[in-house]
């Protein structure tokens, strides 16, 4: 396979190594603060008062007079003097609901009190007056239209090629609402300032995000909010937009009772109320040759996205480019649009709209491999991508494409050809209670923003000088993925410099630049890069400062291992260089930008182009067995290979590999939120299953390194890759197990029994 040539951030100490994490001692001795271990002096609680119909006109909200509510702050939308509008990509969604209400969960009122039991009983008299509008809750009845795609590729061949194939394939999919169920709840603290302004410390992906939308909610100036991310239990997207709904909510009662607001959200409430993964229903058809070669294919996407718009456009567009998977296709249509319907809005996943979308291209691929009766591992290869393809936007693959390499390194390390035969002679024997079966999918994912996203946004990220080292100045968060070490991993390789010698600077919107929101499989790519870059250019102005404090020549000059020297001459401990520096000179502080790579370009308004600068590319084989009687499903081994580019930490990129497999497998196989009248019924960890030990088998990792010369050391996205692929594999194995292609997840046992049964009754 070629190996494109790399820029100058390929060599390091420590990138490829896995050094202990920064943050691991204090979150396993217990020593980490999250936002509901902190305590802030006059501090009082906040709780939120909702709907409880999905669709209804707010004809008032009526507080008890009979109730004392002395020493109780009480806000309705009434008392915003900003834009009740939570800022996002549409104004839409109000921070408290004025005339309409469009969900079950809406909030409507605030209460806030010192005292918690006062605070709880105090809910229970308020009122909400409101008469009933009928509530739209199938998305295929939706007439509201948040966003529409249409990607057409070579089309006005369409016709004559499903004209001229020997199989046309048609098949509907069908996914549903998934949770994050983060461990740690929603949890803000609002602490208004005497300026006027107001100080928010909360668990969040994306403080600038909330810092955009308290200065409108608000009506202040930039300087005048700070938000600062607290330790962080878990994200998955959920933790990405939902934040600024609760920052408001705090900040709104903040400044009415002059006081700190604390708001932590209870586990019921957390999921009653905040986004999931977008459901979504797809249509496929395909044309294709006997001896498997796809010819053509029309795709149609509905995506459900709730209530109001959030990040529903961009989710649909992530979902529509992935759509056609990882294969060469000559001819597509492939069309997607999401709809308003009266369910809490839906918004970021990891994922974000491609797990929805390729499990739809993968189930279709092992149909179409049914049908006409080939393997559909050898389906796989002989349409997947390869250098030089195009996708069905016209952007030509140009570097790090591992679809087939990825392939073959899990087909191989599963065994899945002998044990692809040997289960089918088990589960041909008479008499066999638990049929077996191994299944295996091909993915791919957009690592950065979509389009020109990462231009627009013009992410910047630095450095500053620090008596013995440096400290990485950017707003991207740690929510659990390792952010913080390997920031640090890079910034030590390009400063020369060992790893502890490397501080990361608190996430607070009024002291880092903006490197933007941590989503989309871009910390490390785009701004980790970045930081690198700056962390050079810190290097050269230190090495041609220690060149002229020692007489050398500034370009015989570099720092290895924490010492500078020339010409194998030591000339000084960086620390002495840099407090040297420091006194003579002030504070250095390098900050750059994120510059995207030329040539690649896309359209926004035909959709064609380079929707990303490069995809990562994964292989998934899910080992399951199924019992006959009760379909019960045991998973037995899970095999995935990623192409990451480079393993800037080795260890932390199999455990992002191996926590988003078992997220898959849960979305594949258990997670099911419940509704009954736009509500949602489980909204308890008791209720709603996510895997445990007990449920998830030995997960093998292979990390594929086919490096991206655009990004740091090589290195491309991997956040969320691994979710693309094991859910298809899982009904994959299912198929070779009892026959039935399962086309709705989760593929619970009653929806397997329903699938045995069409296949025999031959529909």
């Amino acid at each position: 396979m070629l190996r494109p040539s790399l820029d100058s951030l390929t060599e390091g100490r420590a990138v490829g190594q896995s050094p202990a994490r920064l943050d691991g001692r204090d979150k396993v001795t217990g020593r980490a603060l999250y936002l509901d271990d902190l305590t802030f002096p006059g501090q009082v609680f906040g709780r939120t008062v909702r709907s409880t119909v999905p669709h209804a006109r707010l004809l008032g909200v009526r507080f008890d007079p009979a109730f004392d509510w002395s020493g109780i702050t009480r806000v309705t939308a009434a008392d915003i003097q900003g834009d009740n509008v939570v800022q996002l990509i549409a104004d839409d969604q109000p921070f408290l609901a004025r005339d309409v209400i469009r969900h079950a969960e809406e909030p409507v009122a605030l209460l806030a009190c010192a005292d918690r039991e006062r605070l709880e009983a105090a809910l229970a008299h308020v009122f909400v007056d409101v008469e009933p509008l009928p509530p739209v809750l199938d998305p295929l009845r939706s007439e509201v239209v948040f966003k529409q795609y249409l990607i057409d590729h070579a089309a006005s061949g369409l016709a004559e090629a499903f004209a001229r194939a020997d199989r046309v394939v048609e098949g509907t999919y069908l996914v549903r609402h998934q949770e994050q169920m983060y461990i740690e709840p929603n949890a803000v603290c609002a602490v208004p300032r005497e300026d006027g302004g107001m100080t928010l410390h909360g668990s969040m992906q994306c403080p600038f995000y909330v810092h955009r939308a308290l200065q409108r909610l608000l009506r202040v100036g930039e300087q005048q909010i700070s938000v600062l991310q607290t330790v962080t239990g878990g994200g998955f997207g959920g933790k990405e937009e939902y934040p600024s709904m609760v920052a408001g909510h705090a900040a709104l009662l903040a400044r009415k009772s002059g006081r700190p607001v604390k708001m932590v959200y209870r586990r019921d409430e957390d999921v009653a109320a905040t986004t999931k993964r977008h459901p979504a229903v797809m249509r496929h058809r395909t044309a294709v040759q006997r001896d498997g070669t796809l010819l053509a294919c029309e795709i149609d996407v509905v995506m459900d996205g709730g209530a109001y718009v959030t990040l529903s456009p961009v989710v649909a567009s992530r979902g529509v480019l992935h759509a056609a998977g990882a294969y060469r296709w000559p001819h597509a249509r492939i069309a997607c649009r999401v709809v308003q319907t009266n369910t809490p809005p839906n918004g970021a996943f990891r994922g974000f709209g491609v797990p929805q979308t390729i499990f739809a291209v993968e189930a279709q691929i092992e149909k179409i491999a049914r049908e006409l009766q080939l393997d559909p591992l050898e389906v796989r290869r002989r349409n997947a991508l390869e250098l030089g393809d195009e996708t069905p936007t016209g952007q030509k693959l140009l570097w790090s494409v591992s679809a087939r390499e990825c392939l073959d390194a899990v087909a191989e390390r599963s065994g899945y050809a002998e044990k692809r035969a040997a289960f089918a002679r088990e589960n041909a024997a008479p008499g066999a209670r638990r049929k077996r079966g191994i299944g295996i999918s091909l993915a791919l994912h957009g690592a950065g923003f979509t389009g020109a996203g990462e231009a627009k946004l013009k992410a910047r990220a630095g450095v500053e000088l620090t008596p013995d080292g440096a400290r990485v100045l950017s707003i991207s968060t740690d929510i659990g993925q390792g952010t913080l070490t390997v920031f640090a991993q890079m910034a030590a390789d390009a400063l020369g410099l060992p790893v502890p010698a490397i501080e990361i600077a608190e996430s607070d919107t009024s002291r880092m630049p903006d490197s933007g929101p941590t989503v989309a499989s871009r910390t490390l790519m785009v701004v980790g890069g970045t930081i690198a870059k700056a962390a050079q250019a810190l290097s050269r102005t230190l090495c041609s400062f220690a060149a002229e404090v020692h007489g050398a020549v500034a370009g015989d000059v570099l720092c290895e291992n924490g010492v500078f020297i020339a010409r194998g001459r030591s000339l000084a401990a960086f620390g002495e260089i840099a407090r040297r520096w420091l006194a003579e000179r002030g504070p250095l502080r390098v900050v750059e930008q994120y510059v995207h790579p030329q040539g690649i370009e896309f359209d926004e308004v035909s959709y064609r182009g380079a929707a990303y600068p490069c995809y990562g590319w994964s292989a998934t084989a899910v080992e399951l067995s199924v019992d006959a009687d009760t379909a019960e499903v045991r998973l037995d081994h899970v095999v995935t290979a990623c192409d990451v580019g480079k393993a800037v930490h080795p260890i932390l990129a199999e455990g992002q590999i191996e926590g988003g497999t078992v997220q898959a497998l849960g979305y594949a196989l258990l997670e099911e939120v419940i509704w009954k009248d736009g509500r949602i019924l489980n909204t308890r960890m008791q209720n709603y299953l996510i895997p445990t030990a007990v449920d998830v088998p030995h997960v093998e990792t292979i990390l594929v390194e086919n490096p991206y010369p655009h990004g740091p050391y090589g290195a491309k996205g991997i956040g969320e890759l691994p979710m693309d692929g094991p859910a298809p594999a899982v009904t994959a194995a299912l198929l070779h197990a009892t026959s039935a292609l399962v086309c709705e997840l989760p593929a619970t046992p009653e929806r397997i029994l329903r699938a045995i049964d069409a296949a025999k009754a031959g529909r």
